[in-house]
């Protein structure tokens, strides 16, 4: 079965796509030299550097909400690199999410991704499930994947860190009125495809894509990272590349950790734990 845990991750962002509005770099950079002269006193912002984030799951996450081009999204993919994996033998969920919509309406939501999770063999897995809009997992596929607690949406996966993985979800297909949307993960160092299983939903295309980690662990622990690259995302126009990403960390009054950062390194989208800010929530970052 799945954990409490996992069943409370991201029901909230599922279901309720973010309004997210970025700003430049290059705007607040002048903002700051309009009021260069001018010195307030400075309140340093709450901080939680150490102990575990006290959020309702336990978790603290960080997104890369992406900037796409108009039009229907039919399939979303992008490449994960854990570059240096978890230390601590608690849930650590790297992964893509992506709402449901059919015809304009919400129809729920779900994400795909790559755990270290000690319920696992090697503490090494692969999830993808979701949720409907009344907050009900979604149904889905028997996976070609054991799983090793008997998890539908988590299954036995042995991914390697400094590996890159593709993973895709879409296109969907039609079932009797509904879509059943697979989601997929390469190993791009053997070129194993493997199609961790579909997901009933009543949405027939995807909105709202975001890539983000989220951390069953102390804000202390020992500093990892991972890199997203080679997002893209198809339409009825094509395929195209997305090369920007607006930031957001889970607040401070919300039990998110203060010290996660989302940068830019070697045309890759880096989120790193344990490190100085260095971007704050609502920039876009551009590669």
């Amino acid at each position: 079965m799945t954990s409490r845990a996992e069943e409370a991750t991201h029901a909230g962002n599922t279901l309720r796509p973010r309004a997210f509005r970025p700003v430049e770099m290059s705007f607040l950079n002048t903002f700051r030299g309009l009021f260069s002269g001018f010195r307030p006193v400075s309140i340093d912002p709450p901080a939680r550097t150490k102990g575990l984030p006290p959020s309702r799951n336990g978790a603290s996450s960080f997104h890369l909400w992406w900037d796409t081009p108009p039009g229907a999204i039919t399939q979303l993919a992008v490449t994960v690199e854990i570059r240096t994996p978890p230390k601590v033998e608690t849930l650590h969920f790297f992964a893509i999410q992506a709402s449901f919509m059919h015809k304009g309406t919400q129809a729920g939501g779900a994400h795909l991704g790559l755990q270290w999770n000690p319920r696992f063999p090697g503490s090494r897995a692969v999830n993808w499930g979701g949720y409907d809009v009344d907050g009900n997992i979604l149904a889905g596929t028997q996976s070609p994947l054991i799983s090793t607690p008997d998890d539908p949406n988590t299954r036995d996966y042995e991914w390697h860190p400094q590996r890159p993985y593709r993973l895709k979800i879409g296109p969907a297909r039609e079932k009797d009125g509904s879509w059943l949307w697979p989601g997929s993960v390469t190993d791009l160092a053997s070129g194993l495809t493997i199609q961790v299983r579909e997901l009933l939903t009543d949405g027939d295309e995807l909105t709202d894509p975001v890539i983000w980690s989220e951390i069953f662990a102390g804000c202390d622990a020992p500093s990892l990272s991972v890199r997203w690259s080679d997002l893209a995302v198809t339409t009825s126009d094509g395929t195209f590349p997305v090369s920007a990403c607006g930031t957001a960390y889970q607040r401070y009054d919300d039990g998110g950790c203060t010290n996660t950062n989302s940068t830019i390194h070697h045309n890759a989208f880096v989120q790193t734990t344990n490190a100085d800010r260095t971007n704050p929530s609502d920039v876009m970052l551009r590669l």
